[in-house]
């Protein structure tokens, strides 16, 4: 049996991403890891960094991206793309590199494929989510996060990444397109086992000041051009006593880049949210009441929304 790890970049050093450490937490169980790596800026140190992790195992596929081609965030998914295309694993392990998985975990995952390698009913594997929000000591439970998503599929030419690589499909026919990338038609949800094992994401930990620099970014990926012109320097994560406390241990490769954290002074931990920004989505009282109901009496699992998965038992 033979796993491989993929993912996309650019600019993850410029866009504060551990790109490194994500990669590290699950090298140990890859054959190989390719990384589709994009046009980075000339001050962007994302190769340096990559190339530190010293490993054979690592494969670089140099990119360009295109979010006129591909926009609404389809460059992700068509990066995501690009880097499976290289794999050539029997399973093929997805991690987005603002996430990571804790070392205690990997025995049960390479133990997972190996069993149901030869179980053709299984296209891949369903992994459950924490979403870090603010600083490292806060998540969200909340129903506007998704709370499980597939990040190990089969390796097989008609499973492609979608939306904005959030997750994969089947596909009938293909030809790469924006259009592709967006469509339900001609296409079908991945049968998945789930896994009792955690995703940690970190795309919300950022200083304030760089987690703006993210939102003007992805505005640009996702419009063409920015439409967030007017966002204030500091981002405001709101009062973090409304988010879950975490009180478990994050993965050790995340040792090094968790020890960088020097915004808390500009962080909020008490209080009411600041009336004079947008209300974020979770703040809302419609989301709350959701939340609540879900993390009370379902055991964190969503009422209603739309699951891209088809779970065997």
């Amino acid at each position: 049996m033979k796993i491989s790890g993929f993912t996309f970049i650019k600019n993850g050093d410029k866009l504060y991403i551990p790109t490194k450490e994500s990669i590290l937490s699950i090298l140990p169980i890859c054959d190989e890891f390719v990384i589709a790596l994009g046009d980075c800026d000339a001050d962007d140190k994302t190769e340096e960094l990559i190339a530190s992790i010293n490993s054979p195992k690592i494969k670089i596929v140099r990119t360009i991206w295109d979010t006129k081609k591909f926009p609404k965030n389809t460059e992700f998914a068509h990066q995501t793309d690009l880097a499976k295309e290289h794999c050539s694993g029997d399973w093929l392990f997805y991690l987005q590199c603002d996430e990571a998985i804790h070392e205690k975990d990997l025995e049960t995952i390479k133990t997972a494929c190996q069993k149901e390698l030869k179980n053709k009913n299984i296209d891949g594997f369903l992994f459950k989510y924490l979403h870090f929000w603010g600083d490292y000591n806060h998540y969200h439970q909340s129903h506007v996060w998704y709370n499980r998503e597939i990040r190990i599929i089969r390796n097989l030419p008609e499973i492609h990444s979608w939306k904005d690589a959030q997750s994969f499909r089947k596909f009938e026919t293909w030809n790469g397109t924006f259009h592709d990338y967006q469509k339900k038609e001609g296409s079908k949800k991945l049968n998945v086992k789930e896994l009792d094992v955690y995703v940690y994401h970190y795309g919300y930990v950022r200083p304030p000041i760089m987690m703006t620099k993210k939102r003007k970014v992805s505005s640009t990926s996702y419009h063409g051009e920015s439409k967030e012109k007017e966002l204030p320097q500091l981002y405001d994560y709101g009062a973090l006593n409304k988010v879950s406390v975490f009180k478990g241990t994050h993965p050790k490769t995340m040792a090094p880049w968790i020890a960088k954290f020097n915004w808390k002074d500009q962080l909020q931990y008490t209080g009411k949210r600041n009336p004079n920004r947008p209300i974020l989505k979770h703040e809302k009282l419609k989301y709350r009441l959701l939340s609540w109901v879900e993390n009370t009496f379902r055991n964190g699992n969503p009422i209603g929304g739309f699951k891209n998965y088809n779970l065997l038992q």
